[in-house]
């Protein structure tokens, strides 16, 4: 990046990447859209495999749902459950989501983070 894009004279730069970061920075958000692309479409599921507190899963997979990355299909009507799946823009995140996990595994693991 240039020291001359590095700079916004006019407040706040418009940027896509905090845009995207605005739907889907949330830590819960990433770790369910991981899930649900790994094909764990149950709550109890991603809530399992995430380690999500309950609470903030299901405001995360609401917020997810109302812009358009996911959506609810019910399966069961006696007790009411949905599965919960990727929209095509939630699809459009696998290869953001696969360079974030090889960036994770060369930077922020655990052997990585010893050795600093």
């Amino acid at each position: 990046m240039s020291s001359a894009s590095a700079l916004s004279k006019n407040g706040p730069r418009v940027c896509p990447i905090a845009d995207a970061l605005q739907l889907i920075g949330d830590r819960w958000a990433l770790l369910a859209l991981r899930e649900i692309g790994l094909g764990v479409t149950r709550f109890n599921d991603i809530c399992q495999n995430t380690g999500a507190p309950r609470a903030s899963l299901v405001a995360r997979l609401r917020e997810l749902e109302d812009v358009g990355l996911v959506q609810r299909r019910p399966y069961s009507d006696h007790p009411p459950r949905d599965d919960y799946l990727l929209t095509d823009a939630g699809r459009d995140l696998a290869p953001v989501l696969r360079e974030l996990r090889k960036w994770g595994e060369q930077h922020a693991s655990p052997q990585v983070r010893a050795g600093r």
